[in-house]
C-alpha cells in the first residue's frame, strides 16, 4: 500500500509539472521578444545596452 501512495504522489507531481509547463509556454503576459519564452525582450536588451 505505501508503494502506491508513493508512485501515486510522483504521478500527481509529474502531471502538475507538466501542466505548469504548458501554461508558461501559452501564458502570454510575460512572453519576451524570443521564441524560448525566458522572458528576455530584445528591447529590454537595448535599453540595457545603451545606458
Amino acid at each position: 500500500m505505501g508503494q502506491q501512495i508513493i508512485i501515486l504522489i510522483l504521478f500527481l507531481a509529474a502531471v502538475v509539472f507538466m501542466g505548469w509547463r504548458v501554461w508558461k509556454a501559452f501564458d502570454k503576459r510575460n512572453a519576451g521578444g524570443c521564441a524560448k519564452g525566458c522572458g528576455c525582450a530584445a528591447d529590454k536588451a537595448m535599453t540595457v545596452k545603451n545606458q
